[in-house]
């Protein structure tokens, strides 16, 4: 895990270049953390579980103060700095055991606690680095990272399926989604996550006005891409294939709506 990889791999990348040295390093290695874990997840192995317990048994160690790794090493800095909470990594982690496992989240109410843990918990620890605290950024960070993960969701049912994974409140298996069997569920369930996305971003950005305008720079900027991403997957009336991707161009439009709303 490096900085440099977690600039080119995130799509929170965009974000990071308009923040201080301390809090772009911070961020930077945060996210290659969730990189890494998300990885293997993502690529499961027979080793996979070990793999995340080794993850989990370094988090303990940089919270005592006594990293083993290189990565963990950079982490104690951003830890002690910005006062980041362990279950900012813990609760990630449990979220990616869930995957491995392939659960299943049969309503919205149980698939919200995965989002919490791949998502809401990043946007906390974001928020942590970036100096906002309390109960409204809490709020923040559940709206955000609800919509952004939602929006995951919703693009990448294929490519979940493919690894044996559902995230659709429905009884369909992987199998079934990948063999087309009732598309027309897929389709409605897609719809209704991303009205619940959508719903979200506007609560997002609305709790984003209650802060100091810069420090939501990199918020706005993560927002107005997932959204713009959402919307380009609704004009493609939620067509199965490849996921659907915003050009370079599309990303920085992005961004200097994100600074036009900022600062006027």
């Amino acid at each position: 895990m490096n900085e440099q990889d977690a600039y080119k791999k995130s799509s929170f990348g965009p974000a990071f270049f308009f923040l201080g040295k301390s809090r772009r390093r911070a961020l930077a290695n945060y996210y290659a953390f969730c990189r890494s874990a998300d990885d293997i997840a993502d690529e499961p192995q027979p080793n996979a579980p070990q793999a995340l317990k080794d993850l989990a048994k370094e988090v303990e160690f940089i919270y005592l103060g006594a990293p083993k790794t290189d990565w963990g090493k950079e982490l104690v800095e951003a830890v002690r700095r910005f006062h980041i909470p362990k279950d900012r990594f813990t609760l990630l982690l449990e979220g990616m055991q869930a995957d491995l496992e392939q659960k299943r989240y049969p309503t919205l109410e149980d698939l919200q606690w995965y989002l919490y843990r791949v998502a809401v918990i990043v946007g906390k620890a974001t928020l942590d680095i970036l100096g906002v605290q309390g109960e409204k950024a809490d709020a923040l960070a559940n709206a955000l990272g609800t919509a952004v993960q939602l929006t995951n969701i919703v693009r990448d049912v294929q490519e979940d399926a493919k690894l044996g994974r559902v995230y659709l409140p429905c009884e369909l298996t992987a199998a079934e989604i990948l063999e087309g069997k009732n598309p027309v569920l897929v389709k409605q369930l897609q719809g209704r996550l991303a009205q619940k996305a959508k719903e979200q971003y506007a609560l997002a950005f609305e709790l984003m006005d209650e802060f100091w305008p810069t420090k939501m720079i990199p918020c706005r900027i993560m927002g107005y891409i997932y959204q713009k991403n959402l919307a380009k997957i609704e004009e493609g009336n939620f067509l199965s294939g490849a996921p659907v991707k915003l050009t370079k161009f599309e990303k920085i439009q992005m961004v200097g709506y994100a600074f036009i709303k900022t600062f006027f």
